[in-house]
């Protein structure tokens, strides 16, 4: 009886978490909410990867967190699927964003604010003007990636922000046949764009169409939104989320 109760009180607590993150102001939000916001919500989830080194010597390479918003994520435990195995020689964790949701926006900001308190109140409010920006017909997903490496290979950190403008055109021809989003009926939005990390701290970039034929990719009635990213043979992120469970002061986010 005990372990029941205990149970469910850890279950009424996580869904009092979520519950107000979606209720209390962006601005009234602490540092737990932000991480929460950042790698396990409606409009973020993780997934790591365990990889042991092949005889030649190859492996998974993450980026290490430059900034303080990578190192706040980076502290967070991965939500999801873990796919490999724990132990290995090194672990990657890709923690994938809807930045032209509102709510993962207000997450960044917020989390400058809290970590960054000196900032100068005109800054501040240049920063905010970011939150309530008009994306108009696109998508943004975000890809940060975390982890630990042993063996010291960076292939991924290629494949993610190439060196040149030649490799950049060709990863993004490439993106644009392994990369997309797809609905819970099977129709799929292909990549438009994508874009490198930067300095912003919000990692690489992958741009989609809102739109299919016209029409809003997807609505409050769609069921499931499924972002798949592929980068190269080795590297596979796919994340599921609820559209229903995306709603953020009263309208569809994403």
């Amino acid at each position: 009886m005990k372990r029941i109760l205990f149970i469910c009180s850890a279950l009424v607590l996580l869904n009092a978490s979520a519950f107000g993150q979606k209720t209390k102001p962006w601005t009234e939000w602490n540092e737990k909410d932000v991480k929460k916001v950042l790698t396990d919500s409606a409009w973020a989830q993780s997934q790591t990867e365990y990889t042991e080194a092949a005889p030649t010597g190859g492996t998974i390479t993450p980026v290490q967190p430059r900034n303080a918003a990578n190192t706040t994520a980076a502290q967070n435990t991965e939500s999801g699927e873990t796919l490999g195995r724990k132990g290995a020689a090194s672990s990657t964790i890709y923690r994938v964003a809807f930045l032209t949701a509102k709510p993962v926006r207000a997450a960044f900001i917020r989390l400058i604010e809290l970590q960054h308190p000196e900032t100068p109140a005109a800054k501040v409010a240049e920063f905010r003007t970011f939150i309530d920006r008009d994306f108009g017909d696109i998508v943004i997903v975000t890809l940060l990636l975390d982890g630990t490496n042993k063996l010291g290979n960076d292939s991924t950190t290629k494949q993610i922000s190439p060196a040149n403008p030649e490799a950049l055109t060709l990863l993004v021809s490439q993106l644009k046949t392994t990369t997309y989003l797809e609905r819970k009926d099977g129709k799929r939005v292909a990549l438009n764009d994508y874009r490198p990390a930067s300095q912003d701290g919000m990692g690489a970039k992958f741009i989609f169409p809102r739109t299919l034929d016209g029409q809003p990719f997807i609505d409050a009635n769609s069921g499931e939104l499924r972002v798949n990213i592929q980068l190269g043979k080795t590297v596979k992120v796919n994340r599921r989320f609820k559209v229903a469970e995306m709603m953020y002061d009263g309208k569809l986010e994403y």
